[in-house]
């Protein structure tokens, strides 16, 4: 158990370096002068060299991923070009809202869908099984934006039940932050347990064929022990690792969900961060969604042992 834990942890710190080596180049591939942009049009030759030369573009890309890195190390991931806001606490302010969306709703989808496939695989090609496939197809094939939409015209114009435009912070007022999230975490939970129901469906389906289970039932254990006891255990683990690898996407890939919402969140951020070429926020955005996305999946690492058995055999 403690050689698993310190394998994956050991292997978690080459792909941070990987991912920090990646961010940094692809954003000085992406088109566009940061400094040209600042300044307009209008700007002569001399601002612009004097800018660059603020920003540190006018230097090769070893010196300045030298010294992005070595910022790195200390916690400092720089200042907006835009706002001359430190990134980090920028980052980690937006990162708290898209984190209260998203945990919440993989957290419910998770609660519904894990027994929801086992079901479907319990009663495999009758009535509860044809209704839940068909229904977990539907919401993976429904893009979130337009559930997004579809939510706010039915319970924000229509009904009238929640807000539509604006967030609240929860540690400002509870009541009214749960009501500006309601619907983006709906649109998520919505979406998330379609993917997750036909993992935890066909998991089960491949529990349910092995040799242990028809010795558990020619003994003559009741249905609902098998399948809990028994099934639910070695069935949970690719459903465990699908949760994290949900978990982590959504943390980076929510811009679209924060967009029709209005939700100032980490994709947001980063979205308008692009738009402005302000590297050092599109930098930290980066880096900071791949620490996590990391982090995540070493977390979901460490725990299949507590879920799969084989894993803690070994």
């Amino acid at each position: 158990m403690l050689r698993f834990c310190l394998a994956r942890m050991v292997m978690a710190i080459p792909t941070l370096g990987i991912v920090a080596v990646a961010v940094f180049v692809l954003i000085r591939l992406i088109p566009g002068d940061p400094a040209q942009l600042l300044l307009g049009d209008l700007a002569t030759p001399a601002a612009l060299a004097d800018l660059r030369s603020t920003l540190g573009l006018d230097r090769s890309w070893p010196v300045q991923f030298g010294i992005w890195f070595s910022n790195l190390m200390s916690g400092d991931l720089g200042v907006s070009i835009n706002t001359g806001q430190p990134v980090l606490p920028l980052v980690w302010e937006r990162f708290l809202v898209s984190a209260r969306v998203v945990v919440a709703a993989v957290l419910f989808a998770s609660v519904v869908a894990v027994p929801a496939g086992m079901i479907a695989a319990w009663k495999q090609n009758r009535a509860p099984d044809l209704v839940l496939v068909s229904l977990a197809t539907l919401l993976v094939s429904i893009p979130t934006f337009w559930l997004g939409l579809l939510l706010l015209i039915f319970f924000g114009l229509k009904l009238d039940w929640l807000p539509v435009v604006g967030y609240v912070d929860i540690g400002t007022d509870w009541r009214a932050g749960l009501l500006y999230l309601a619907m983006p975490v709906l649109t998520l939970f919505l979406h998330e347990i379609g993917v997750l129901m036909r993992m935890a469906r066909a998991s089960t389906l491949e529990v349910l064929r092995l040799d242990y289970i028809t010795h558990a039932r020619a003994k003559g254990l009741r249905e609902s022990a098998v399948m809990m006891h028994h099934a639910f255990r070695n069935a949970f683990g690719p459903t465990w690792t699908l949760i994290g690898l949900v978990m982590g996407n959504l943390l980076g890939g929510i811009a679209v969900v924060e967009t029709v919402f209005t939700i100032p969140g980490l994709g947001r951020l980063l979205v308008d961060a692009i738009f402005a070429r302000d590297y050092p926020v599109i930098q930290g955005c980066l880096l900071f969604v791949a620490v996590v996305y990391v982090v995540v999946n070493l977390v979901i690492d460490l725990c299949y042992p507590f879920f799969d058995p084989r894993v803690a055999a070994e």
